[in-house]
């Protein structure tokens, strides 16, 4: 599996799944830890975005064309 997305907030992780789910794609989404903040750095949970590895570019297609900035 490879990560594709991070979503900070619930609304976009739900958003991303719709996504996904109507794209037809196979997916695994899981709460997990990143740092975030520019002057005050904190630990903040978001939601990681998996695909297989043969899916994963058209993964990031599907997220660029519809706003979202894949990881690369």
């Amino acid at each position: 599996m490879v990560l594709v997305y991070i979503s900070k907030r619930l609304k976009e992780a739900l958003a991303i799944e719709e996504l996904f789910k109507t794209a037809g794609l196979d997916y695994q989404v899981e709460p997990d830890t990143y740092v975030g903040g520019i002057i005050f750095r904190s630990e903040r949970t978001g939601a990681f975005f998996y695909v297989e590895d043969a899916n994963q570019t058209a993964a990031r297609d599907l997220l660029q064309r519809s706003g979202y900035t894949p990881l690369s």
